[in-house]
């Protein structure tokens, strides 16, 4: 089911939870540098405020104090993640949600175009909208796709963005590898969204955080990225024998791995890792193929981030 909201009229509500009253007194600050899988690792100073939440405007913050809000109340009937608490939605998923906009934006301006306006991007596996949502937050002037499985979780995503108020953002109920048809959301069509003519390789960027381990996300993900365009992987602290295992992958998806942006952050979470890839070459059409089509057994999601993404989000094969 694919949903385009109106023009942004105002938040419906007022501000809740005491969210960006103890945010912006939050003390945190991400350095950011771009470097290959053999390089240094980068340190991270915590003064007051994130550079990157400093950026958004006062409407942005309002914009994201109601998302968290929501988050944490409609997490106390469905299970969308297991973090509870303001301060810990706000330092462990939307700050790692912002951290990906400055891989993006480097990587887009000095490998894909001058300017990075008016990228189209998908967040494949958005499970609650991360980073998806807070992308859209964030870049205004983006194209967010969010694809999503689980008819609940949509359910949830479409209420965000009309609390939100977001026009830049459309929900797309349906999987990498399955795809139910936009205007009837009961009629099963049977074939990949990757393999799909509306999204196969029509994104400028493509990413991800959490959903699967990298040579299965460069399979989902690769095919919908347009040749010239980026997939980003969010990881941990320490992914480049994942990034070894999943070299194959990449370059059968029409892809190579560009760099790899750390952040060595001094909270409980430690290090996050965002995986760069650039596409110069069309995905085979054979990619994405059908869950199981080449292995025994699927694989379900072990997230690192505390999102509760559910055993139905089958991971299908996986490219040795």
């Amino acid at each position: 089911m694919l949903v385009w909201r109106g023009r942004f009229s105002g938040p419906t509500s007022p501000l809740s939870l005491g969210t960006f009253v103890k945010q912006v007194t939050t003390t945190i600050s991400t350095r950011f540098r771009p470097h290959r899988i053999a390089t240094r690792t980068l340190t991270t100073t915590r003064v007051v405020n994130s550079s990157h939440f400093d950026t958004l405007n006062s409407l942005q913050k309002q914009q994201i104090s109601l998302y968290v809000d929501a988050l944490l109340q409609w997490n106390q009937k469905m299970n969308l993640t297991a973090v509870t608490e303001v301060e810990e939605v706000m330092e462990r998923h939307v700050r790692d949600s912002l951290a990906m906009i400055p891989p993006i934006q480097s990587s887009y301006i000095a490998h894909c175009d001058s300017s990075c306006n008016n990228i189209s991007l998908v967040d494949v596996g958005s499970g609650p909208g991360l980073p998806g949502l807070i992308l859209a937050i964030a870049c205004p002037s983006w194209k967010i796709t969010l694809m999503e499985s689980m008819n609940k979780r949509c359910i949830f995503l479409e209420h965000a963005v009309s609390l939100t108020g977001l026009s830049n953002v459309q929900v797309v109920r349906g999987r990498a590898e399955i795809f139910n048809c936009p205007l009837d959301p009961n009629l099963f069509m049977g074939q990949n969204l990757g393999q799909d003519v509306g999204f196969r390789e029509v994104f400028d960027v493509a990413v991800a955080r959490a959903v699967a381990e990298m040579r299965i996300l460069a399979e989902y993900c690769l095919p919908l990225v347009r040749v010239g365009g980026l997939f980003l992987a969010a990881k941990g602290h320490d992914p480049q024998e994942e990034v070894r295992n999943a070299e194959r992958a990449i370059r059968l998806m029409g892809a190579s791995v560009l760099q790899l942006w750390s952040v060595e952050s001094h909270s409980p979470y430690g290090q996050r890792t965002a995986i760069v890839c650039l596409k110069d070459h069309p995905t085979p059409r054979k990619y994405p193929r059908d869950p199981g089509l080449s292995s025994p057994f699927h694989h379900s999601v072990v997230p690192s981030d505390g999102l509760n993404r559910g055993p139905d989000y089958d991971l299908g094969p996986i490219l040795q």
